[in-house]
């Protein structure tokens, strides 16, 4: 075995982890490492301007590629800026392998600038967490950490890297990458069991999660989907395409309320989720999101999520890619006839109540097209007409994406991202890590004004990297969704109309100009026709665009 310094042996261990972009904002700890990519023709190393763009860059790279994203942070600040954005990948699944510099071992007990226990900090947001002690020890924590992010359920890792790991030299066996076979098929009774009560089901409904896309399953979910005759809702916060949005099949987007989803809940008497959050919401209600004694049939990669907040009738632990054809033919063979005649029909109706829905909401679209400033409904109307029919969107819109997925062309497991966790500033370089691993696709980011400013500087990237990719600002002025349900508190702030810190007008933020002073292409969109002929432009050009849209800053309920 030949001597290797530790940080020309991470290099390696990395590209044959498969490891060809890395995100990261280097300090003094990550010298050792910068000084081994002077020499590095292979690995490309992404420069962020703070640790929480380069994290949500490496979360949108995770999500897109299927590969294992890495990241490099400095020290426990840096760990520390980036947690908002670790939060979210967790939420996501993102396998991510994220590294943070930490001073040489020799000199820590001394507790010196930048040092913390960085294992422990990171832990409640990952897989896995270490600090690796020993240079001899490097290959075993790669490899370890690459395979435990990308075994099912997906998520991300971290290792703490001491200088001296990295500094020093040693006879080193690399070792070879291990992979966690995913095709992991449902238990045969479980799947026939649940074949049994949906064969009796009247009006099932069917909730779709991350564990979909995730898998590539889209289609094997419509084929279940056209078996039960049951209308489609992703997840409440869907972190990609769940199910094909051309689909007359396909409802959009769960409501995250309670009691909207126990309305829903009473219009059918089976809830089948395949891979979906079964409810963690970001509210709390009087009224429970599950109506009493209610039946549930749960698929999941995650054992975790299988009955966690409700009991099931049946609960199943596997991929859906390989579980859901199982199930569907099962479902097939339990039926007597005549409930195969009743589900053919419960088809065909619940189709055409898809196509009525959808058109009544390009009708009540088009009612407002010429409204100025423009309506957010009418704006996620135009884009969905405008996008090719390859395009990837990024959705950080928040309160103003009201039936955007709907309106969009999104019918594979790439077209669409959206913000799974919830922290908010993930979408702008979630959309540039998106770019990096589907570079041939045109991107396009919609990010609430609030939003951007989280991560702003990351558009610094996007130019630095000459990404042909488009950022949409929707801006309304305000965090709109805090204004939204600080409102339906019905407290003071209601009754004064007085809602403190929620508006972003004084003075407004003149995105156009903060985009160009970072080395992008912007404009300011006025009007539907504005934005179409920016679009356009934008999607043909080299390198970054920014289109900053005011829309209409309505936000009390009608």
């Amino acid at each position: 075995m030949p001597m290797m310094p530790g940080k020309t042996a991470l290099l390696e261990l990395l590209k044959q982890e498969g490891v060809r972009i890395m995100f990261g904002n280097p300090g003094t700890t990550e010298l050792p490492l910068m000084d081994a990519l002077a020499a590095e023709q292979e690995l490309r190393y992404i420069l962020a301007l703070q640790e929480a763009p380069a994290m949500g860059m490496a979360d949108g790279y995770a999500q897109a590629s299927g590969q294992c994203a890495v990241v490099n942070l400095h020290a426990a600040p840096g760990l520390g800026n980036a947690m908002g954005m670790l939060y979210d990948a967790q939420k996501a699944g993102s396998p991510i392998l994220v590294t943070a510099g930490q001073h040489e071992q020799r000199f820590n007990f001394t507790e010196p600038l930048l040092w913390a226990d960085l294992p422990t900090i990171a832990r409640p947001f990952v897989k896995w967490s270490e600090e690796v002690r020993r240079l001899q020890d490097l290959p075993r924590a790669i490899h370890r950490a690459v395979k435990t992010a990308l075994a099912p359920p997906t998520g991300p890792v971290f290792l703490s890297l001491p200088g001296d790991i990295l500094t020093d030299s040693a006879d080193l066996d690399l070792g070879a990458p291990s992979r966690v076979a995913t095709g992991i098929r449902g238990d045969s009774s479980a799947i026939r069991q649940a074949a049994a009560i949906i064969a009796k089901a009247s009006s099932p409904v069917i909730i779709a999660g991350d564990a979909v896309p995730q898998g590539n399953a889209l289609q094997e979910l419509v084929a279940l989907a056209e078996a039960l005759g049951a209308p489609v809702y992703d997840e409440g916060m869907a972190s990609r395409a769940m199910f094909p949005s051309s689909h007359p099949l396909y409802r959009g987007a769960l409501v995250r309320l309670p009691a909207a989803i126990r309305g829903l809940l009473t219009q059918h008497d089976l809830l089948v989720s395949i891979g979906a959050d079964l409810f963690t919401l970001s509210l709390p209600d009087d009224v429970d999101s599950m109506p009493e004694s209610y039946p549930v049939i749960h698929l999941d990669t995650d054992p975790w999520e299988l009955g966690k907040n409700y009991p099931e009738k049946v609960s199943i632990l596997g991929e859906p890619k390989v579980t859901l054809p199982e199930l569907t033919e099962a479902v097939r063979q339990a039926r007597s006839a005549a409930e195969s005649e009743a589900a053919g029909k419960r088809l065909q109706h619940v189709k055409a109540e898809g196509v009525a829905s959808l058109h009544k909401l390009h009708t009540m679209a088009d009612a407002l097209a010429e409204r100025h400033p423009i309506h957010p409904l009418a704006l996620m109307q135009t884009i969905g007409r405008l996008l090719p029919d390859d395009a990837v969107v990024i959705d950080e819109t928040v309160s103003s994406g009201n039936g955007l997925r709907r309106f969009l062309k999104s019918d594979d497991a790439q077209s669409f991202y959206g913000l799974r966790g919830g922290g908010i500033g993930w979408g702008l370089p979630a959309a540039i890590g998106v770019k990096l691993a589907l570079p041939d696709r045109p991107v396009v980011a919609l990010i609430g004004d609030g939003s951007a400013m989280y991560t702003i500087q990351g558009l610094w990237t996007a130019a630095r990297e000459n990404l042909r990719m488009v950022f949409v600002i929707i801006n309304n002025y305000s965090y709109r969704i805090l204004k939204q349900r600080t409102n339906a508190m019905k407290g003071l702030a209601a009754q004064a109309d007085n809602y403190v810190a929620m508006d972003l007008d004084k003075p407004r933020v003149d995105f156009v100009s903060v985009a160009r002073g970072l080395g992008l292409t912007a404009y300011k969109a006025a009007t539907l026709a504005d934005l179409g002929d920016l679009l356009e432009q934008a999607l043909a050009k080299d390198g970054p665009t920014l289109i900053d849209v005011e829309v209409d800053r309505s936000w009390k309920p009608v």
